[in-house]
């Protein structure tokens, strides 16, 4: 399942900046642009709350400091500070509070993201870089550039497919439950929405796979779920007619 993650900014480029680079990872974003926002989200978010929070301090109607003892009166959820104010005291003062970490700005996506694998493995939790490139015989996949192409030819997504797509290549090589496909691409309430996968799985193999019938990159595992061919084995093999059609 994608991990759930809180960013509260109330500054709309970085916002949106940081939410598409994370949810590029496939993380669960959810934003807030203000304290009240942060804490009416906080308190609504039911049996699914956040799994990490990236913090503001100065927002407009309040400090990102009173969100932190918020979050810290109920949990132990990771925190991760992200401000301009570059003074050692304050940096100080905030960790002491709680904090995971203190990112001063500018800094880079993939530092934020670092950062985030760093406090979620200090919690016994170990979450790898997603892949964002895949290359198997025809099939290339940038999920960064949202760009898919077979022999060397563009191939034109719906926007499901791509992120049905994208939801494989995060997890290349390895089988992913087709509850786990269908809480990530279409929302937890149709992971019992089996034909969904049935359809777009196969559209996506009539555009990708030289033989629909007989797949060589976008395989099926009988009764669990999906998974795209192992870019390092080039010799994966073709599913059988009967295999792929029960997909």
């Amino acid at each position: 399942m994608s991990r759930r993650v809180l960013l509260v900014e109330d500054d709309r480029e970085l916002r949106s900046t940081w939410q598409a680079a994370l949810a590029l990872e496939g993380f669960a974003v959810r934003t807030a642009a203000s304290l009240a926002e942060a804490q009416a989200l906080w308190r609504h978010a039911g049996e699914a709350p956040p799994e990490l929070v990236i913090l503001d301090l100065g927002l407009p109607d309040g400090e990102g400091e009173d969100f932190l003892a918020q979050v810290r009166r109920q949990g132990q959820v990771p925190v991760l500070i992200v401000s301009a104010r570059q003074a050692d005291a304050h940096k100080i003062r905030l960790l002491d509070a709680g904090a995971d970490d203190y990112l001063v700005k500018p800094f880079s996506v993939g530092e934020l993201l670092a950062r985030m694998r760093v406090a979620w493995r200090h919690r016994g939790t170990t979450v790898n870089p997603a892949a964002l490139h895949y290359r198997h015989g025809e099939v290339c996949i940038d999920l960064t550039e949202r760009r898919v192409t077979r022999a060397g030819e563009p191939v034109r997504l719906t926007p499901t497919e791509f992120g049905l797509l994208a939801r494989l290549v995060r997890s290349a090589g390895q089988v992913v439950t087709h509850r786990q496909l269908l809480a990530d691409v279409w929302g937890p309430e149709a992971v019992e929405q089996t034909q969904y996968l049935r359809l777009y799985m196969g559209q996506l193999r009539a555009k990708l796979e030289a033989q629909p019938s007989a797949p060589r990159w976008l395989l099926t595992e009988p009764g669990v779920g999906y998974r795209l061919a192992d870019p390092a084995d080039p010799a994966d093999p073709a599913e059988p007619a009967e295999d792929a059609a029960a997909g």
